[in-house]
């Protein structure tokens, strides 16, 4: 995350028909691939116009509100301090109205609150990321908070399983030797938030079987057990893959532990890489689409080598063999699909096209990626007039359409986007430039739980919340 980038027009979208979601005058599914045209904002009221803070911290619309849950440093936790730099979160039901956060912290080696050494639950005493737990009650009071997961390096992203647990991936591809780092990194880690007791012996197991490269997030299809991921990198691009399962695999809490510590567990399943195609033609890469609505047939590749021994993944295949894309980041599972997000290109980073921002879904039973969203490079990036950019982290909101989290380097907002395709702001980080990170809505939708990944703020936002309005701001 945290990359430069420039503000961004939002150029319109939409998404899954099965939450509601419908093409905002996006032309046909096979819509022409084409150079990138100027881009035309395209706003909602959403909520209404954002309301300063008096704390200065979160603007939000008339109405809402959020309570600080933990900052990191100042918030005491059962190890120490709510550590540095807060990141993807999930959110799962705690009971009795109330929600437990499972919480990355995307630490490499200079953060100021590093994650703890915690006995029982450390992957390399070397690194120093990891996750957090929090159990809050339905107000947003936080409760109590413990590590679930040590030893770990440079933690994003992730996704939620159908079996209740949280996956955390290290975005990097550091090895044993660099730094204090004692092992490789670059893996894939599953943290129960059942309690601290769960993850004990548990959640320090990398599960090699799903590539060691820099991940960002995944998603699981609930039928199958096929695991998606992002892969945030550059020089090549990123890659999309996807983990398929092997034929005896039965899901649920331990089970892809028991894979991986299982014989010949470090390459159980199949490992994939995207690779798209316009009728015959191949797509090299996902800048060249800049049509909403465009639609691409999928194929999957084998990865050669997937613990990057000596090449990383990414450079194990030639461009015309797979289809790559520049900041591939957050995802999300809905609608028997995936919302994936590529946050921006450049021509500099061998991109085709430039764009601020693309939302595809993916759908797996007919094999085809759909654009549903793309953001068109803004050539002002210091003006915050409705021209968002850089979307990160993705969640469906329970009340229609989608939540983005901003990663640019302007204003930073948590953007929706209606079921009809039109952007409005949800919220503005009033105290610094820092991105948002990680939201998630609570499962009965009454609160929405974000971070702010410096100073390390995590928050809980509640309103009036509904169906957000598609009229123009």
């Amino acid at each position: 995350m945290n990359p430069s980038v420039s503000r961004r027009n939002f150029l319109g979208g939409s998404a899954a028909t099965g939450l509601g979601f419908v093409f905002a005058g996006s032309g046909s599914l096979d819509a022409f691939i084409r150079p990138a045209a100027a881009a035309t904002t395209r706003t909602a009221l959403g909520y209404g116009a954002l309301v300063a803070d008096p704390q200065g911290i979160l603007a939000l619309p008339n109405g809402f509100s959020y309570k600080l849950i933990a900052r990191s440093g100042q918030t005491p936790t059962a190890d120490g301090v709510h550590p540095s730099d807060p990141d993807g979160m999930g959110v799962f039901d705690a009971g009795n109205g109330g929600s437990v956060l499972v919480i990355n912290h995307e630490n490499s080696g200079n953060e100021p609150f590093p994650v703890p050494v915690i006995e029982g639950i450390t992957y390399d005493p070397g690194a120093i990321g990891g996750t957090s737990t929090i159990t809050v009650d339905r107000a947003g009071n936080r409760l109590d908070q413990y590590t679930s997961l040590a030893g770990t390096d440079n933690n994003c992203a992730g996704g939620i399983t159908p079996w209740g647990t949280w996956l955390t991936c290290e975005e990097t591809e550091n090895r044993a030797g660099q730094g204090r780092r004692t092992k490789n990194h670059g893996y894939v880690f599953e943290v129960d938030p059942a309690s601290r007791e769960s993850n004990i012996g548990k959640s320090a197991v990398p599960l090699k079987f799903m590539g060691r490269y820099s991940h960002e997030a995944v998603a699981v299809d609930p039928a199958t057990s096929t695991i998606y991921l992002t892969e945030d990198a550059g020089n090549p691009n990123g890659l999309y893959f996807r983990w398929v399962p092997p034929a005896n695999f039965t899901p649920g809490r331990n089970a892809l532990r028991e894979l991986a510590l299982s014989p010949g567990g470090d390459t159980a399943g199949q490992l994939q890489a995207m690779s798209c195609y316009r009728g015959s033609q191949h797509i090299a890469d996902l800048s060249e689409a800049t049509t909403v609505g465009t639609r691409l047939k999928v194929e999957w590749i084998d990865v050669p080598e997937r613990d990057a021994t000596t090449v990383s993944v990414r450079k194990q295949f030639t461009n015309n063999q797979i289809t790559r894309s520049r900041k591939l980041e957050g995802q999300w599972w809905a609608d028997n699909g995936v919302f994936f997000v590529a946050s921006f290109a450049r021509l500099g980073d061998g991109s085709v096209n430039e764009h601020d921002g693309q939302v595809w879904f993916y759908d797996p039973a007919s094999q085809t990626i759909t654009l549903k969203t793309i953001f068109g490079v803004n050539q002002n990036p210091d003006q915050d007039n409705g021209n968002f950019d850089g979307p990160d982290n993705i969640t469906v909101s329970t009340h229609g359409g989608l939540i983005l989290a901003e990663d640019g380097s302007g204003v930073p907002h948590l953007v929706g986007v209606t079921s009809e395709g039109k952007a409005y702001p949800l919220a503005r980080n009033d105290f610094n430039d820092s991105e948002f990170c990680g939201p998630a809505f609570s499962s009965d939708g009454d609160t929405l739980f974000v971070n702010i990944q410096s100073p390390g703020f995590t928050l809980a936002i509640t309103g009036p919340w509904g169906r957000p309005s598609n009229a123009a701001a």
